[in-house]
């Protein structure tokens, strides 16, 4: 017979019946405590809720003018995630700040219809970088507003001449007294390494590529760019910088000629003027008037709305309060037919990869979730990108592929650069669309392997073992490179470039020997790329949409409903950024010293040149499993 043992063997009915009593109220203790921890956690939510509501945009009154004052560069998708960029301007931080290209153009084309706004106000002192094609997108939407009537006003205390390209579509430009802008040409110049990697350090970079334009990895087998480079950079160059003196001739009603003039005769210019830039600026007709920004406020005031409270003395919306305003009237429940755009923008890796770069993973994603969505009838793919790795990129172009078995039309709109693996996954698109001054192009291949035998020799380190063949351990780069293992890595290197020029000759249905004359590294503005059948037609991101919905027969704009297509934002973040993006939550945090302490450690300063090319090189030569060196398709260009 077994006997029960163990505690509950000993306990007698009153005992069992205290610890049921204690397991009831444990029970209960805990439930009370979860009731309530939950309970104050959706107190705090509604809290938040009704502290960013109430501190929401302020009332937009009658004439008003919006205010474009953009910080930072010029971009097509924002590197950071909604939480962090709120927080960093609520305490006035406004380093690492991005603007949206999207932003800057839905806010300039509502403008124009609202009649809310008298004028629009362009201070672009603090705008970076952006490439000739986003800007004229811009200039162009600018160039609309003035066309509606609206009263559009520039005014800098220094300008270099890419801001200037949006500051000559005002109806009057002033410049600062002491200020100055100077139209200097386009130029394009980079570090060569050769001699500081091979002679001072020992290192042997070795270099397989095809295309004699393929410059992209010169700077480390050189000492100064190819002939083959300066030509083919020369060429597209020109045409970009007689495009850009064009646009600002007719905007300012110039002569394109009298202004290339100027800048050839740029010394005496100058010293005639006795050095003073700005007047020299007013001479060639560049800027209305010299005046102070108080002084630009006054003349607002007195021909707008007058306010006492704003920092210029007129009635003012700022693009970012606008923004709110204009995002206050989206349906946040709509069932239209959707044209959903996934931009792709900066290198192409491996792998998942965070916003402002192109995953090979991350990206297929999104196209196949657009492919996958009942919503989604059509998609744009944006695309402003050197390229980076082959496969990379050939896992994107066959979600382009997929989505158009499906069904589906792809329509790919090229923003500044489009070239080489930003080639590669536009051109299965139905259509193409660029600006004339987009840089594309660049069909070529290479691969590169550093040695660093020489380097360890200078320090007394030697490597040495056995494999059981030949090539085992062919390609540790502690080694001198074989030449049979340099035949066989250019051997790879040639059937990617046979790859990449047949597909585009597949897509754009011309022969592979037709591709080959345009191709071979080489690298051509839009203009010139569409002359050579790369590119189907010139227009921005809103003329790729129109037509993608129309091979989709969405029907009128109102019929259907555009949708970026990017990685979700989690639930806490959204919340977050609404809580600080208010103006109560942005008043409690400038005055929060933790805060302000935090917000200087949020982002790392960028990188000089150098460093960004030697990084290239290390993640060139990372290693990939069961490929003697991995195939890029990368494009060194820009401005």
């Amino acid at each position: 017979m077994n006997t029960p043992t163990g505690p509950s063997a000993r306990r007698g009915p009153i005992a069992e019946f205290f610890v049921g009593l204690w397991n009831v109220m444990n029970f209960t203790r805990k439930l009370v405590l979860n009731i309530l921890f939950f309970g104050l956690l959706l107190l705090l939510l509604a809290i938040v809720l009704i502290i960013a509501g109430a501190g929401g945009a302020k009332p937009l009154l009658d004439e008003t003018a919006l205010v474009i004052e953009p910080t930072g560069p010029l971009v097509e998708q924002f590197t950071s995630d909604p939480a962090e960029r709120a927080f960093k301007r609520a305490v006035g931080d406004r380093d690492g700040d991005e603007i949206q290209l999207r932003d800057v153009l839905r806010a300039l084309d509502a403008a124009k219809d609202d009649k809310r706004i008298d004028r629009v106000v362009l201070k672009l002192d603090r705008l970076q970088g952006g490439g000739m094609a986003s800007l004229r997108e811009v200039a162009n939407a600018i160039a609309k507003v003035k066309a509606s009537g609206k009263e559009v006003v520039a005014y800098s205390e220094t300008m270099d001449q890419k801001q200037y390209l949006l500051a000559a579509q005002a109806n009057e430009i002033y410049l600062d007294p002491m200020g100055g802008m100077l139209l200097e040409g386009l130029g394009r110049y980079r570090q060569y390494y050769r001699q500081g990697l091979q002679d001072k350090l020992g290192v042997d970079v070795h270099l397989f590529k095809v295309g004699e334009y393929k410059s992209a990895a010169e700077p480390y087998v050189l000492d100064a760019a190819s002939p083959q480079a300066k030509e083919a950079d020369l060429y597209w160059m020109n045409d970009v910088w007689q495009r850009y003196l064009g646009d600002i001739a007719k905007a300012r009603k110039l002569d394109a000629g009298k202004l290339a003039e100027g800048i050839d005769q740029l010394p005496a210019g100058i010293t005639a003027v006795q050095g003073d830039i700005a007047r020299y600026a007013m001479q060639q007709k560049l800027v209305d008037g010299l005046k102070t920004a108080e002084e630009v406020g006054d003349l607002l005031a007195e021909r707008g709305a007058s306010d006492g409270d704003a920092e210029d003395g007129y009635r003012q919306v700022s693009l970012d309060d606008y923004l709110a305003h204009l995002n206050a009237r989206i349906n946040p429940i709509d069932e239209r037919p959707q044209v959903a755009v996934v931009v792709a923008e900066g290198e192409i890796s491996s792998g998942e990869q965070p916003p402002g770069r192109i995953g090979g993973v991350s990206t297929a994603e999104l196209l196949r979730d657009a492919r996958d969505d009942d919503h989604v009838k059509a998609l744009v793919l944006r695309v402003n990108s050197p390229g980076g790795e082959v496969f990379a990129s050939e896992q994107i172009r066959r979600e382009i592929a997929g989505l158009k078995k499906a069904g589906k039309p792809v329509v790919v709109s090229m923003g500044d650069l489009a070239a080489s693996g930003g080639y590669w996954i536009s051109m299965n698109a139905d259509r193409i669309y660029a600006d004339e001054s987009t840089i594309t192009g660049s069909i070529g291949i290479f691969g590169l392997i550093p040695t660093f035998q020489r380097s360890l020799d200078k320090i007394g380190v030697h490597s040495d073992g056995v494999g059981t063949t030949k090539y085992a351990g062919a390609f540790d780069i502690t080694r001198s490179l074989q030449p049979e293992v340099g035949q066989v890595i250019q051997t790879v290197i040639d059937k990617g470039y046979r790859d990449f020029t047949g597909r585009v000759a597949s897509a754009r249905k011309r022969s592979v020997e037709q591709i080959d004359e345009v191709a071979r590294g080489r690298v051509w503005s839009g203009a010139q790329a569409k002359e050579r059948g790369l590119v189907d037609d010139f227009g921005g991101l809103q003329v790729a949409i129109d037509d993608v919905a129309r091979r989709a027969k969405l029907g009128k704009a109102d019929s259907y409903r555009v949708r970026y297509l990017e990685k979700e934002v989690p639930p806490f973040a959204q919340l977050f950024s609404s809580f600080v993006g208010s103006r109560l939550g942005a008043q409690w945090l400038q005055h929060s010293s933790f805060a302000q302490g935090m917000a200087q450690t949020l982002l790392p300063r960028a990188l000089p040149q150098t460093a960004k090319d030697l990084r290239f090189l290390e993640s060139a030569i990372e290693p990939t499993r069961g490929v003697p060196v991995k195939s890029l398709a990368y494009c060194f260009c820009g401005l």
